[in-house]
């Protein structure tokens, strides 16, 4: 490890000079405050590896703060033969600038993952220094995942509208036909009309809850306090399906209303609750459902087809201690029929990801072991007083709903 020495700024110490080169080549420190307010990591790694300097989100990435990285090389915290070495060493070669996407660079010492994608430009200024510059992939991620949610909610919507029409007409006729034959045919061939009965109703009621699917006049919306819908669900879940199970609420009071059908958000956060209680177990000892609420804001979503960012700065979250989610099954999860359930029909996520993209948010799970956490990111109500009140603003009771 190399320790930047306090007189790297001393004149005639070119080499060591370079961070003020590489942070300062506008001038000042307004070029430094102007890296410090990017969301992205910026690190400048010196001629031998060291990391010369290092912007307040990349303190935040590693966490360390900048000092502490200046003792490091850039080896030392990322993963033994990380392309992001490779790419110093050619960029360094050639002179110039190479991206690589979705490069995991967690180690030990970070929690969670840490995919991210790499733009790594030479500094002329300074030969042998290079700017690494590291963009998290879990928003961008997010967004093309609830595109593709919304795709899929699409094809159901077109199969609900066909299997209704296609479908549960000539069942009604063989069921029918079934029971006729029932009447005169043997013990042993009653066995086999029932069969018949029973698989064509089966088939009639995964109909049926297919067309919740389908394109439906709008529902009646009004200002919703989601923390009524929340402890509503608390309570039906406490009742039944994960009475064994403890539940911890983490709400902000000052959150806003949202306009959405309270029935519906019922059904949305009831259907996360029992998966997570489903995913828990009935036998664990040590259960745990949290419920949270918060406000995010700069979270902001394009509009497929239109030029319109949404802010989305609501987010309430139900999260688990239990086993998590598959990681194969991860980027896939809200599409239908996609379940790990024996019993399950896969439509429960589907219906979500449906229902929460018709109120003009988004869903999206993150998943590790014991520690699970699906987000429902919504926009706020703002009313008749929409000119009038910020969108950030906040306080004051929380509506009722």
């Amino acid at each position: 490890m190399t320790s930047a020495p306090a007189d790297a700024r001393t004149p005639g110490r070119a080499a060591e000079r370079a961070p003020e080169r590489a942070f300062g080549a506008l001038g000042d420190t307004s070029a430094t405050a102007v890296l410090n307010s990017l969301p992205h990591s910026v690190v400048v790694v010196g001629p031998n590896g060291e990391i010369a300097d290092a912007n307040t989100a990349a303190e935040h990435f590693f966490d360390m703060s900048a000092p502490f990285l200046r003792r490091y090389k850039l080896r030392d915290l990322v993963p033994f033969g990380s392309p992001v070495l490779s790419l110093i060493e050619q960029v360094r070669r050639r002179g110039a600038a190479v991206n690589e996407y979705k490069v995991d660079l967690a180690t030990p010492r970070m929690s969670g993952e840490r995919i991210v994608d790499l733009h790594v430009a030479p500094v002329p200024e300074s030969p042998g220094h290079v700017v690494v510059m590291l963009q998290l992939r879990s928003i961008a991620d997010k967004m093309d995942r609830q595109l593709t949610h919304r795709g899929a909610a699409r094809s159901v919507t077109a199969l609900a509208a066909m299997l209704a029409h296609e479908i549960k007409n000539p069942l009604s006729g063989i069921r029918g036909a079934a029971q006729l034959l029932e009447q005169a045919a043997s013990d042993d061939d009653r066995i086999l009309t029932r069969l018949i009965c029973d698989e064509a109703d089966r088939i009639v009621k995964l109909v049926d809850r297919m067309e919740v699917f389908a394109d439906k006049p709008p529902v009646d919306r009004e200002p919703v306090n989601i923390h009524v819908v929340l402890e509503h669900v608390k309570r039906l879940a406490q009742t039944g399906f994960a009475r064994h199970i403890r539940f911890v609420e983490d709400y902000d009071p000052s959150l806003p209303a949202i306009l959405g059908n309270r029935d519906q958000l019922v059904q949305v956060f009831l259907n996360l609750v029992k998966n997570a209680a489903e995913a828990i177990g009935p036998n664990a000892t040590d259960g745990e459902i949290q419920l949270t609420t918060a406000f995010r804001p700069g979270v902001r979503l394009s509009l497929p087809g239109s030029k319109t960012r949404v802010s989305l700065p609501l987010e309430f979250c139900v999260k688990d201690n239990g086993p998590g989610v598959p990681e194969d099954l991860r980027p896939h999860l809200f599409e239908p029929f996609m379940t790990t359930k024996p019993t399950g029909s896969g439509l429960g996520l589907a219906l979500v990801a449906k229902i929460i993209g018709d109120h003009g948010g988004i869903v999206e799970c993150e998943s590790q072991p014991r520690r699970t956490s699906f987000s429902v990111l919504m926009p706020m109500y703002k009313g008749d007083d929409a000119g009038r009140d910020s969108a950030d603003r906040r306080g004051g009771p929380a509506p009722r709903g």
